[in-house]
C-alpha cells in the first residue's frame, strides 16, 4: 500500500491550504484515514482521523475550529482542510492507515504512512 500526500507549500500566516491524501490502485475505502505532522525537533502528532465512511471524525484539541478533514472514496482520497494558518502549523503533514479500527492518536497505531508534504507558514 503507497499513500501519497500532497498539497504542502509556502503560505502566510492567515492562509489555507488543502492537503491531499491519495492511495493509487488501492481500495481505500475499507480503511480509516489519519493525519499527523511533525515540526523540526518535534515528535509527531495526531491531527485528525476520519473513518471509512466518512462519518466519523476525530480531531486533536489543537486542530478543531482550524481543520477539516474529507474523503473521496470514488477517487481513493482524503483531504485535509487548513484554514487560519499560523506559523506554529509549520510541519511535514503525513496521511496513515491505521492497523485496527478507524483511528489511533498514536503514530504506533499506523502501519502505512504516506511520505509527507511539507507546509511551511511565514509570520
Amino acid at each position: 500500500v503507497q499513500l501519497q500526500a500532497s498539497g504542502g507549500g509556502l503560505v502566510q500566516a492567515g492562509d489555507s491550504l488543502r492537503l491531499s491524501c491519495a492511495a493509487p490502485g488501492y481500495t481505500f475505502s475499507d480503511y480509516g484515514v489519519g493525519w499527523f505532522r511533525q515540526a523540526l525537533g518535534k515528535e509527531r502528532e495526531f491531527v485528525v482521523a476520519i473513518s471509512w465512511s466518512g462519518n466519523s471524525r476525530y480531531y486533536a484539541n489543537s486542530a478543531r475550529g482550524r481543520v477539516t478533514i474529507s474523503r473521496d472514496n470514488a477517487k481513493n482520497t482524503v483531504y485535509l482542510q487548513m484554514n487560519s494558518l499560523k506559523p506554529e502549523d509549520t510541519a511535514v503533514y503525513y496521511c496513515a492507515r491505521p492497523k485496527s479500527g478507524w483511528y489511533d492518536t498514536n503514530p504506533s497505531g499506523y502501519d502505512y504512512w504516506g511520505q509527507g508534504t511539507q507546509v511551511t507558514v511565514s509570520s
